[in-house]
């Protein structure tokens, strides 16, 4: 799951409207078989690169709405890399990045890329198909009213600015309604989960391998819900919690995470010479920043002292939680050095959710807080589950988005007949993004669901981990359905 800061338009990938099949949920209705008619994908804008040459691109109509099948459409973007060995090839991998609110077609774009894309054992054998999930990138554009979006409320201090971030979380999305369509309010991941198996009929496979990162696990297990019959693989990396916890839990659970997070950097320093605060007590210093900024005395450090500029304690969570996060502990560690002496620099980042995160997101779960009191037992509860990182910024960065969003979460589909194949579950011990309990409730979710866990801090194990070993499972698991004996901790790099 990854958060990116956003304007007044933002691109949103992969509507698709899909036919209704066999084990499809009451309700969704049937959409006719549509056809995609192959060209060269269009040039990419500098500075980014070109496409493959061997990849190629086109779009599927789909309706807007699943239980409208004959109202309005609208076009999903989708690329393909066809399997280089035809003899050897078992079928078509879809995948997912995440976000949600991110665009996927860079998955075939750049399938063949020696150090972004597959390995030749996976593309000698699947045609790697690549989507813009709905209203993102080139399957739509969100457009919202960012000048209004900048106004909200980042953390309410009181019960006033905590209706007045839901009057303008409101507001907000009747600017993306008016400005964007009914798109807006069908962005959930069951669309997004049709739309997959609108693209399988279009290329008249029977069934699929899918491969989803961070919050396109849970587009995976929308689809294992919707179409198990059509599944012959199903990989999840970096899983989210498909039990879909309400603001408590949710929040809880990634607060845990990012104060695991500080126990990490705190086991780190005693152990690496390179650690800036080595031979301090990293807990009680982070402590004593926390007791600082809640007294109004800390302040952004500068080349020869403090300067006048205060931090808060909201700003020092967000900062332990983006770092910690992202793993890199000998930055993490000089930045926290230069905050407790008041000399150097820090480094802040803006990782407030953009809007396409909250169009799917509050339609996702279910994160309506009852008033400003609801408010402040939760940031309690999370500060006692994290009496050092007090909360995980994502997570509340995610919650505060749905308060007064207007289009309620939609209801859980009901499950479809159907016999599902061996799921593979991967994930990260200290994962601040998908923290390991949503994980291993994703495992449970399927008959034959198999965890594998690193002992690591990290997201997204595919690509971005320093060991190899997630990702070797991952792609023994999709080439021969074998996954990793139970129990199965990988050691970290």
């Amino acid at each position: 799951m990854d958060l990116t800061a956003s304007a007044g338009v933002v691109a949103l990938a992969g509507s698709l409207l899909v036919p209704s099949s066999a084990g499809a949920s009451p309700g969704a209705g049937e959409a006719p078989v549509r056809s995609i008619q192959w060209s060269a994908c269009p040039k990419a804008e500098p500075p980014f690169p070109a496409p493959s040459k061997r990849t190629r691109c086109g779009t599927l109509e789909v309706p807007v709405d699943w239980a409208k099948p004959d109202g309005p459409t609208m076009k999903i973007a989708v690329a393909r890399q066809k399997a280089t060995d035809p003899k050897k090839r078992i079928g078509v991998l879809l995948s997912n990045p995440g976000g949600p609110g991110s665009t996927g077609l860079d998955d075939a774009y750049f399938a063949d890329d020696p150090v972004e894309g597959y390995r030749d054992s996976i593309r000698s054998r699947f045609d790697i198909i690549g989507f813009d999930p709905r209203g993102i990138g080139r399957s739509g554009q969100l457009r919202c009213d960012d000048k209004l979006a900048a106004k909200i409320p980042h953390r309410p201090k009181n019960a006033a600015e905590f209706q007045r971030m839901r009057t303008l979380n409101q507001r907000l999305a009747e600017s993306c309604r008016a400005g964007s369509g009914a798109v807006v309010d069908h962005m959930d991941s069951v669309s997004v989960a049709r739309d997959m198996d609108a693209i399988r009929a279009a290329l008249g496979e029977k069934k699929i391998n899918f491969l989803g990162h961070s919050y396109g696990t849970l587009i995976g297990s929308q689809y294992a819900r919707l179409f198990p019959q059509k599944l012959r693989a199903l990989a999840l990396d970096s899983a989210m919690d498909p039990s879909r916890p309400d603001a408590g839990r949710f929040l809880t659970d990634g607060s845990a995470a990012a104060e695991g997070g500080v126990q990490q950097l705190a086991d780190w320093c005693a152990k690496d010479a390179s650690c800036a605060l080595k031979g301090k007590d990293v807990k009680a210093l982070v402590r004593g920043l926390f007791a600082r900024a809640d007294a109004g005395r800390l302040f952004e450090p500068g080349r020869h002292g403090p300067t006048r500029k205060k931090v808060t304690a909201d700003q020092l969570s967000g900062f332990l939680t983006d770092y910690l996060r992202k793993w890199n502990p000998q930055t993490t560690a000089e930045q926290l050095s230069a905050l407790n002496s008041g000399r150097g620099k820090v480094y802040w980042t803006d990782d407030t959710p953009d809007l396409a995160w909250r169009t799917v997101m509050c339609r996702d779960y279910d994160f309506r807080l009852r008033d400003w009191d609801h408010y402040r037992e939760l940031r309690r509860q999370a500060a006692s589950a994290a009496p050092h990182a007090r909360y995980n910024s994502q997570a509340l960065d995610m919650i505060l988005g749905c308060q007064g969003w207007p289009a309620a979460p939609e209801p859980e589909p009901a499950r479809a007949t159907g016999t599902l194949p061996p799921v593979l579950v991967v994930n990260a011990k200290h994962d601040l993004a998908t923290p390991l309990p949503g994980a291993r409730r994703m495992a449970q979710e399927f008959p034959k669901g198999r965890l594998a866990v690193l002992d690591a801090v990290g997201h997204w194990l595919y690509r971005q981990c320093e060991s190899p070993l997630p990702a070797r499972a991952i792609d023994t698991y999709l080439r021969t359905l074998k996954t990793p004996p139970p129990g199965t901790v990988f050691p970290s790099a």
